[in-house]
């Protein structure tokens, strides 16, 4: 076991939906021991700005923070990012900085002009039936850790589709302008090295928990609360409480958080078999995922 000196779980369901503030924004957070995770700022609708200076500025220390979102791009597969275009990141942090350099007009962390932009836009699946050349067709790109997912029996989503209920993509690109202006702040796993002592970013995927949870990928979302309960129960938490309907970005959120507290000390998690120095470099890694 790596030694037990993170002190804090915290879990972030994120969204790249338009505007200021979302709905779809949920921070939740737990202590060692088996207390039950807590909503943090319980009613407040979230701006991604706030989630970028909660972090900076309010989060404990000795935290291990899961955001659910895709961390990069695929890289690994063809070699680059955006194949064919001279401008491609040669990594994930130089592909942070490109979006948000392209998008530095837009608020909210919004990515709009980056799916737009003449030269990025040939490899996303956009609204309207308008799939770029690059993309690939059919699911789209994937990166290792995606196909790790695939083989736990999930169901990822290329971060280069941006259509449909499910899609990542938006959400994981407004993702990387937080990250790029995280740094210096927090390290990111695995893109940076797991630090010796202090707090730590990851990406999480909130279904992983949810199956830690005996719930199966297909009914990961929990949208009751006494089925909130039983899956913390699971994960050797005390009840939340909560009765009657939660939404599912709470019910992701209280439950992840309560899944990095049982699981953020095993080693293996931050050594999986599949992760090679390029890939941290290029693709990064889902924490969890084996």
């Amino acid at each position: 076991m790596i030694a037990k000196r993170f002190k804090h779980f915290a879990a972030i369901d994120w969204s790249g939906a338009a505007g200021e503030r979302h709905r779809g924004i949920a921070v939740a957070i737990c202590g060692e021991g088996e207390a039950a995770p807590k909503l943090v700022r319980p009613g407040h609708r979230w701006s991604r700005t706030e989630v970028l200076e909660w972090l900076r500025e309010d989060l404990p220390a000795d935290t291990v923070v899961g955001m659910d979102l895709g961390i990069s791009l695929a890289f690994v597969d063809r070699g680059a990012f955006f194949p064919g275009w001279a401008e491609s990141p040669a990594d994930a942090k130089a592909l942070w900085a490109l979006i948000d350099a392209i998008c530095e007009d837009e608020p909210h962390l919004s990515v709009g002009a980056f799916v737009d932009h003449p030269e990025a836009s040939a490899h996303f699946r956009r609204h309207g039936g308008r799939e770029g050349m690059q993309f690939g067709g059919g699911r789209g790109r994937f990166r290792v850790t995606e196909l790790a997912q695939q083989a736990m029996g999930c169901t990822p989503y290329s971060n280069f589709n941006l259509v449909g209920a499910a899609q990542v993509g938006k959400s994981s690109l407004s993702g990387m302008r937080l990250l790029h202006r995280l740094q210096g702040a927090l390290p990111v796993w695995p893109i940076d090295p797991l630090p010796e002592a202090g707090s730590v970013v990851c990406e999480i995927y909130t279904t992983i928990a949810a199956m830690a949870a005996g719930r199966s990928a297909s009914r990961s979302k929990i949208r009751v609360g006494a089925e909130l309960d039983t899956a913390l129960a699971r994960l050797g938490s005390a009840p939340v409480g909560l009765a009657g309907a939660v939404d599912d970005h709470t019910s992701d959120a209280l439950v992840t958080a309560a899944w990095l507290r049982t699981v953020a000390h095993d080693p293996a998690l931050w050594a999986p078999a599949g992760l090679t120095a390029e890939i941290a470099a290029t693709e990064g890694w889902t924490f969890g995922a084996v």
